[in-house]
């Protein structure tokens, strides 16, 4: 869940302690001050009384500063930071329920002592699995720890892990190739753990920011821009879901390598080493680096099994870098990006549909995912449920095993030759919907992001398709798009997008301007047009309510001389706003739109989803 969406779900008391930290980085002159401050001086009162939306934009210009503040926190060695945010960050935990939480903690520590006495037992072992070679791995970073931590006990301070020494050791751990896990399992050998009240941890957590609780609903939310800031904390290059999907493509042989490597059992199956290896926090960039090539391997035949690996596993053609660091850094990029694009590849009704039809083909699957990604409720495969989770189709598809998809495809008809994830997902992609989710691009006629998100068009079309897609939210908000009196306006010359009948001889005229350029500013022309269309319905006695421009975005002067105008009753709204509103409408108590909200010179998004709220 986007951390606008949770703030506007919580109190001003329970997001507190998120805003004393921002309050404290804002203070400090962050390398982006400058925007902060412009955002800020919209507000008298500092950043308590600023919107979600702009928390959310400046807690994204103040990432890097906040990264250095959960970093700091790591030197209290007893904290069982690495523990907690491990647990929060992975798939699926964004949002616990106390209890849940509680279970998920207690689990872990119970894990980690049974790891803990089982290596300390192949230490001792001479015929364990563990090699010479990484046994002494071990009993370098173990001594190294010992003598970090006990050197302020032998001077009577309390033992603790300086930045300098924390650094020291991470670079140690990564020269050795130690995975999380195995540096997780040395240091509690070293520093007993113990568990904790889980008030206390929830309390420990919100007060250095990384979680919000709601005491009304009992529940832990950590916003999806969070996950992906602690996660680069752990140094945990990509989701868990991307790991996954990239180990499923190796064979056998390397992944039973990576787990010798890493002391994962062998007897356990193919599915289980992978999401061990998951587990175990093992570098994605090592991996690629060099875990997986033969030892003989030159830069060149490593290059080109990485670009092998993307384009007929990946599906990603093309990966951008002339050096195997660059390619690697490349495909992190990538699935960054996927991450943070809201869309879902397919549309949300496409999404329902293929897990409704996943559910009755395959009925130990939602067992599963709840299974997989530790879900609290016990019927999960709902698209909106998923979603607030950051769990999209292809996540799922992933989980599913070879002969499942086999028999899935057939009994839902689905094309059997090619890529079978890929088939299934053009199956239910719903174009019309997926248009829809895609607005704001067609509105910037954004033709990459559109071809990433599975819709193929023309440049030359995307103007119709805008004023088409407009017309849809419009009919979608219950107003009547009446095309017959429109028509029976236009003239050649003056040629209006969207005419709204309100009944009693009264209109709104909406008009669509798609725009690559951002900050649309055509004021002079656009106006000329829109004072034409005026003249005509006045002449043909039409009561003009609103004129509604409806652009990607507006620059500053087209505002001011919007603001100017004195003639027309125009009002301006971003595409985006006006998808919200839509989104909004839909779970609204109204049956159509009083489009008497619309009253600013800019439509103020947020008063009017506040208002479709009540």
């Amino acid at each position: 869940m986007k951390l606008e969406q949770i703030l506007d779900k919580l109190g001003s008391i329970e997001k507190n302690s998120f805003i004393k930290i921002i309050d404290t980085i804002i203070s400090n002159h962050p390398k982006h001050h400058k925007e902060i401050d412009k955002i800020l001086s919209t507000s008298d009162k500092g950043l308590k009384s600023v919107d979600n939306q702009n928390i959310a934009r400046i807690f994204s210009l103040t990432t890097d500063e906040f990264q250095e503040h959960v970093k700091s926190e790591f030197q209290e060695i007893t904290s069982q930071l690495d523990i907690l945010i491990d647990i929060i960050i992975r798939d699926g935990n964004c949002i616990m329920k106390q209890d849940w939480f509680s279970r998920l903690y207690e689990k872990e520590i119970k894990h980690i002592k049974s790891r803990i006495k089982g290596l300390n037992a192949d230490f001792e072992n001479d015929k364990s699995e563990l090699s010479a070679s990484r046994k002494r791995d071990y009993r370098v970073y173990k001594a190294c720890l010992k003598t970090a931590y006990q050197n302020d006990l032998d001077n009577n301070r309390d033992a603790k892990i300086t930045s300098d020494e924390l650094s020291i050791m991470l670079t140690l751990s990564r020269q050795l190739g130690l995975s999380q896990e195995e540096v997780k399992l040395i240091n509690y050998s070293i520093v007993p753990i113990k568990k904790m009240d889980i008030q206390e941890v929830i309390k420990g957590l919100k007060s250095i920011g990384v979680i919000f609780y709601s005491n009304k609903e009992n529940t832990i939310y950590v916003a999806d821009e969070m996950v992906r800031l602690l996660r680069k904390v752990r140094e945990k290059e990509v989701a868990e879901k991307f790991y996954r999907r990239t180990l499923k493509i190796l064979r056998e042989p390397v992944i039973n390598h990576i787990a010798r490597e890493h002391n994962i059992d062998r007897k356990l199956s193919h599915a289980q080493k992978i999401e061990e290896i998951i587990k175990e926090g093992v570098s994605f960039t090592n991996l690629l680096s060099e875990t997986i090539y033969k030892n003989e391997n030159t830069l060149t035949e490593k290059k080109k099994t990485l670009n092998e690996l993307c384009e007929k596993g990946l599906n990603i053609p093309n990966l951008k870098g002339g050096t195997l660091e660059d390619k690697i850094s490349s495909l992190i990029t990538h699935f960054e990006n996927i991450e943070r694009d809201e869309k879902v590849g397919i549309s949300l009704d496409g999404f329902d549909k293929l897990l409704t039809e996943l559910n009755q083909s395959l009925p130990k699957l939602n067992q599963q995912i709840k299974d997989q990604f530790e879900l609290q409720d016990e019927f999960v495969l709902k698209a909106d449920y998923l979603l607030d989770y950051n769990i999209k189709p292809r996540d799922i598809l992933d989980l599913i095993v070879k002969k499942d998809l086999s028999k899935f495809i057939k009994d839902n008809g689905i094309k059997e030759r090619g890529d079978d994830i890929l088939n299934i997902l053009e199956h239910y992609k719903d174009v019309e919907n997926l248009y829809l989710e895609n607005y704001e691009n067609v509105a910037f006629r954004n033709l990459n992001a559109l071809k990433e998100n599975g819709i193929t068009v023309k440049e030359s079309e995307l103007g119709l398709k805008f004023e088409e897609l407009t017309k849809t939210i419009f009919s979608g908000l219950g107003l009547h798009v009446d095309d017959e009196l429109k028509n029976k306006l236009n003239t050649k010359k003056d040629m209006m997008d969207i005419l709204i009948n309100l009944g009693n001889d009264e209109i709104i005229i909406v008009e669509c301007k798609t725009s690559k350029e951002r900050g649309y500013n055509k004021f002079s022309s656009v106006s000329r047009q829109l004072k034409s269309y005026q003249n005509v319905a006045l002449k043909n006695n039409l009561r003009i309510v609103k004129i509604l421009l409806v652009a990607p975005e507006f620059s500053d002067d087209f505002v001011t001389d919007c603001e100017m105008d004195t003639e027309m009753n125009l009002s301006l709204i971003t595409a985006s706003t006006l998808l919200k509103i839509y989104e909004a409408f839909k779970t609204s108590k109204h049956s159509e739109f009083p489009h008497v909200l619309f009253r600013d010179i800019v439509i103020n998004e947020e008063r009017i989803l506040k208002a479709l709220r009540k």
